[in-house]
């Protein structure tokens, strides 16, 4: 019996830590080649406003994060960083400023989603015509799948 107990204990452990690595992993497996360094700073020439994703918001930790700047025109939102990697991550322009998940669930209904991330190491993501950026003020990185705030920059 104990055997059998130990054998079930040991593979459970296995399977869980085999989940977890899949979960981290295969989001950077899978990642989009981020745009070259000119490409990024091309885009972000005469942003309207600018805005700092830091490492160390309330809501970020060592495995939800982002660093960079993030310049934001009425075109496009384009992010000269990194983000840490991981599942379904999507990008929204909100009213207020956040910094943890409760806040940014508080006002999710408030804000706008602009499409999902697919690159770690700098995007540029289009600002779908009918949206004004002079409505919003901060942009979120959130993760649908685990409800996690990513990061968050105040723009204006």
């Amino acid at each position: 019996m104990k055997k059998i107990l130990l054998l079930a204990t040991t593979h459970i452990a296995v399977l869980a830590l085999g989940f977890g690595l899949g979960v981290y992993f295969l989001p950077i497996l899978v990642a989009q080649r981020a745009p070259d360094a000119a490409a990024l700073a091309r885009a972000a020439k005469n942003a309207t406003y600018t805005a700092t994703f830091k490492k160390d918001l309330p809501g970020s930790d060592a495995v939800h994060w982002g660093t960079g700047t993030i310049s934001v025109t009425q075109q496009r939102i384009v992010h000269q960083g990194e983000l840490a990697p991981g599942p379904d991550y999507r990008i929204y322009l909100a009213p207020t400023y956040v910094d943890t998940d409760e806040g940014f669930r508080a006002i999710k209904a408030q804000s706008v989603p602009l499409g999902a991330i697919k690159s770690y190491h700098g995007f540029i993501t289009q600002v779908p015509a009918g949206v004004d950026i002079e409505k919003y003020n901060t942009v979120v990185i959130w993760c649908e799948a685990f409800g996690k705030l990513i990061t968050a920059g105040k723009y204006r």
